[in-house]
This record gives structure tokens, C-alpha cells and sequence, in this order.
């Protein structure tokens, strides 16, 4: 039992680690809160930093999502315990203990937690965000629909009812931390990126 707890402690200090806040300060030395959006996330490193700093974020994001849930596993933990730790790795991210309780939006590590939980659904979630994003341009917007379409999926594709449930729960929590996103799409002021930019005549 200790070393259960151990571990979700663990789970929780690994989530918290700020690779938004580490890469942009060591690439361009800025404290990432104080520019672009000001959220400590992988898309306000891409937007402010650049592309490859901003990719390298995302993937550090949604391992530190994915490791401590699948090593977890390996141990043959319930499924019960692997959504707790599932979700101190999200929390972590969200309110990290190392920027004073503050964090990301929790998009890249929710999709580490749920490939290991639900792995296709996960992947039906991030093609949710990919044609969203390509067809929109609106990073948050594709957030907010990946984040509907895994519980859905999760749903029809009869995963268990603990994992839809959860994915539901932390659904609910990455769309609220868009709620200002939200009310910049409803204003039409919401930040814009194209991956594509078009050509000047």
C-alpha cells in the first residue's frame, strides 16, 4: 500500500514537470507564462518559441503522460489503480506543484494516459484533432473536439466503463481550461495557426 501511494506521488511530480516552461527557457530564455497566451503548454511554445521547440513539447507532454501509466501496468496493477494514477499525471500537469500550482491545459498528457488506457479511441481522438486543426486553424477548437470525440469513442467502441468515465471526467476538465478559448472563438478573436501559410502573390 505504501508503495502504492509512493507511486501516485510519483505519477503526480512527474506530471508537474514544466518541459513548456524548461524549453523556452532554454531556448530563447523566456519565462513562457509571460508571453503569447501566457499558458505553460506546448501550443504557446510553438506559437511563441517556434515550431520545433513546440513539437518537442508536445511529445515531452504526452510521454510524461504515457510512462508512469504504462509502467504502472507492467506491474499488473487493477485498472482502478491505473486510472488514479492516470489521473495525478493530469492533475500534476495542470496544477504543477513547480509553477506554484499552475500548468497547461493537459491535452498532450491526457493523450499519453488514455493510449495506454483506451489506445484506439486515443487514436480516433487525435484524428479528431489533426482534421479539426487542418480545416480551422484553431488549436484550442481542436482541443475542445478531440476531448468530446474520446469519451464517445471510448463509448461506442465498449472500452470499460471505468475508462469512459474517466474520460468523460477529464473531458470536462480540459474543456474548462479553454473557457477562455471558448469565449475568443464565440468573439472571433481567437489565436489563429496555419501550418500552411498562404502564398503572397
Amino acid at each position: 500500500m505504501i508503495m502504492k501511494i509512493f507511486y501516485v506521488i510519483l505519477a503526480y511530480l512527474c506530471g508537474s514537470i514544466p518541459f513548456a516552461y524548461i524549453i523556452a527557457r532554454l531556448v530563447v530564455n523566456v519565462d513562457i507564462r509571460s508571453v503569447g497566451s501566457g499558458n505553460p503548454g506546448a501550443t504557446n511554445v510553438l506559437r511563441t518559441v517556434g515550431k520545433f521547440a513546440g513539437i518537442v513539447t508536445f511529445i515531452a507532454d504526452t510521454l510524461k503522460g504515457f510512462i508512469p501509466v504504462y509502467f504502472a501496468m507492467l506491474m499488473d496493477a487493477s485498472f482502478f489503480y491505473l486510472v488514479i494514477i492516470a489521473g495525478a499525471v493530469i492533475l500534476g500537469h495542470i496544477f504543477s506543484i513547480f509553477l506554484n500550482f499552475q500548468g497547461g491545459k493537459g491535452v498532450a498528457t491526457a493523450l499519453g494516459v488514455f493510449l495506454v488506457l483506451v489506445p484506439l479511441p486515443s487514436l480516433i481522438a487525435l484524428s479528431i484533432f489533426v482534421l479539426v486543426f487542418i480545416f480551422s486553424n484553431y488549436v484550442a477548437l481542436a482541443s475542445i473536439c478531440a476531448a468530446v470525440g474520446l469519451p464517445l469513442a471510448s463509448y461506442f467502441l465498449s472500452c470499460r466503463v471505468e475508462a469512459t468515465i474517466f474520460a468523460f471526467v477529464v473531458a470536462i476538465l480540459i474543456i474548462y481550461k479553454h473557457k477562455t478559448n471558448i469565449e475568443r472563438l464565440k468573439n472571433g478573436t481567437e489565436y489563429e495557426f496555419r501550418i500552411f501559410k498562404k502564398k503572397t502573390k
